[in-house]
């Protein structure tokens, strides 16, 4: 374990780390020594010899004393190197978020996060001050002791080695059985947190819903096995613990015995004994509480296991050496992906011209979002080619294409701060005035006017405090505001009032002068005035593309996807009296 946690600190926390435990084991050493230092003494004492009870009193006080300000150095290094673990852990649990692929947070894990950050990362933290310092202690002092006992008495000494490898196996039983307890457990924890964070996140739905819902089936399942699977590991522990516990005491009770017989043979003096007992209960002591640790290295271990877990994950392939794009067009070129099953796009190829508009339409589940995914580089297909300005994906880099492309997807997530704030992300180096110009060309000053506080409003976590149509244009500002070459927009306006829409539509003429715009094309008016259209099929492939009066021309699927859309928006509620 001491491995693993040098192989997650910074330098800084890694030579405090290592100096600290430098100290500790000096400490128990010198403990240790305290300890054997007994022996001597008590048989000068029961020999009534003052003398020699005075010289073994003067050195048992100064290794005391060197013991005690070890131990104060140690514990004090000790705790500035678990400050700057933890730092480490964070920062480095941090780092490799934002290298994972998007397609790693496909299944909801935010539980398992959250308890990485705080529970798990904390544990991990102080588990060489609190726990493995403690242990060290329980195992190096013992080993002093068993070291003094044999310039003593070696048939008492020989009798508590041979228990040792029976105390060790023990103790690793104990600690394998509670890693694999809190393994269960932790899984557990990271799915009730899971359910609980949906819970708070879909209370309107939920309310609508009402109660008995499958959501809230779901919230009491998972806490209940989260109760199972603690109340599991507290019955393993506790039984790992007793059952170290009675080994201890054997190993304790087989030298007491053995003593007692060979003074009883006149082979072992009284006073020898005595202090060879007292001796052995302290080798014993300390290894009993160690026992009870163990199941804190099991725990500091499951963590660790999942942040090795995390950073095995394979990232997405970068180029040594980035090319530059020759212009902003982008290009599919016989792309096929599906997420981990059947695939939803098959053979796509296209191609989105530089500073033009192109729509893609069609029927509910034909990978119009996973298009735009490909784009943003979310995802590598698993065959094909996505390029922008002639250069495929991989071979510029997550980080020029982050730079290139602005995403504005249907399900848009505001941070739990103001409106301004919210807007200003997509380029923190403007002015707030530059960052206000830019956010009214989406409409979002409207909705500022009617919100107590203007821009310093709060939206709320995830933009509660705004309607849909009100997120999306926040998140259109942004992209405004990040001034990307690339903007790709799910214009999804089917569920919004005709105020959004409007304001919607007028963001995505803002957007279109000198950008390439790709759309999934929901309005009339968007897919009419689009440059090209891309319509698919259910099965994620190109029935059509063409112009808006190519495509009508040709009295085709499109055609016919168009007259549909007309009608529907021609509908009317007829008066009946």
């Amino acid at each position: 374990m001491i491995r693993q946690i040098l192989g997650y600190a910074n330098d800084v926390a890694r030579r405090g780390l290592i100096t600290s435990l430098i100290l500790v084991v000096l400490s128990t050493i010198l403990q240790g020594i305290v300890f054997v230092l007994l022996v001597p003494l008590l048989r000068a004492l029961f020999r009534d010899d003052m003398g020699a009870v005075g010289q073994w009193l003067a050195v048992l006080a100064a290794v005391g004393v060197t013991y005690a300000v070890v131990f104060y150095i140690a514990s004090y290094k000790s705790q500035i190197a678990a400050m700057d673990l933890l730092d480490s852990l964070v920062t480095r649990l941090g780092d490799r978020i934002v290298e994972l692929p998007i397609s790693w947070f496909a299944v909801d894990r935010s539980g398992q996060l959250s308890h990485m950050a705080t529970h798990g990362a904390m544990f991990v933290a102080s588990a060489p001050y609190a726990i493995l310092r403690r242990i060290l202690g329980g195992f190096i002092t013992p080993a002093t002791v068993l070291v003094g006992m044999y310039l003593f008495d070696w048939r008492l000494a020989l009798a508590m080695t041979a228990s040792v490898p029976v105390m060790w196996f023990a103790f690793v039983m104990i600690r394998r059985a509670m890693a694999k307890a809190d393994a269960v457990h932790a899984e557990a924890v990271s799915e009730a947190s899971n359910r609980v964070i949906e819970f708070a996140r879909m209370q309107p739905t939920l309310r609508a819903a009402g109660s008995d819902s499958i959501s809230d089936r779901m919230v009491a399942r998972a806490l209940d096995e989260q109760h199972h699977a603690y109340r599991g590991m507290l019955v393993t522990g506790g039984t790992g613990i007793a059952a170290f516990g009675a080994v201890v005491q054997v190993a304790l009770t087989t030298v007491i015995v053995l003593g007692a017989y060979l003074t009883i043979g006149g082979s072992l003096d009284v006073a020898t004994l005595v202090a060879l007992l007292v001796l052995a209960a302290r080798f014993v002591e300390p290894i009993s509480n160690s026992g009870a640790l163990s199941g804190g290295i099991a725990i500091a271990g499951t963590t660790l296991t999942q942040l090795d877990e995390l950073h095995r994950v394979t990232p997405l392939p970068e180029p040594s050496a980035p090319r530059e794009p020759a212009h902003w067009g982008v290009e599919l070129d016989n792309v096929t992906f599906g997420y981990g099953g059947a695939p939803v796009l098959r053979g796509i190829t296209f191609t989105a011209p530089a500073g033009r508009m192109t729509a893609i339409v069609g029927p509910s589940g034909s990978g119009k979002t996973t298009i735009t995914r490909l784009i943003a580089r979310f995802y590598d297909p698993e065959a094909g080619t996505v390029r922008i300005g002639g250069v495929p994906l991989p071979e510029l880099g997550t980080g020029a294409v982050e730079a290139a492309v602005a995403p504005v997807f249907q399900d848009v997530y505001l941070f739990d701060d103001t409106i301004l704030n919210n807007v200003w992300i997509g380029n923190t180096e403007l002015s707030r005035e530059e960052v206000i110009a830019a956010a009214a060309r989406a409409g979002v000053d409207e909705i500022v006017a009617r919100l107590p506080g203007g821009w310093d409003a709060r939206v709320g976590e995830g933009g509660s405090n705004l309607s849909g149509g009100e997120r999306q244009r926040v998140s259109i500002a942004r992209a405004l505001l990040k001034d990307a070459p690339v903007v790709l927009l799910d214009e999804a306006t089917s569920a919004l009032d005709i105020g959004n829409e409007m304001a919607i539509g007028a963001a995505i003429d803002a957007i279109r002068a000198d950008r390439t715009l790709v759309v999934i094309a929901h309005r009339l008016q968007t897919i009419m005035t689009a440059d090209r259209i891309i319509m698919l099929t259910e099965h994620g492939t190109i029935r059509e593309s063409g112009t808006h009066a190519e495509l009508l021309a040709a009295d085709g699927a499109y055609a016919g996807y168009w007259r549909e859309r007309v009608d529907a928006a021609g509908w009317q509620l007829a008066d009946h009296q």
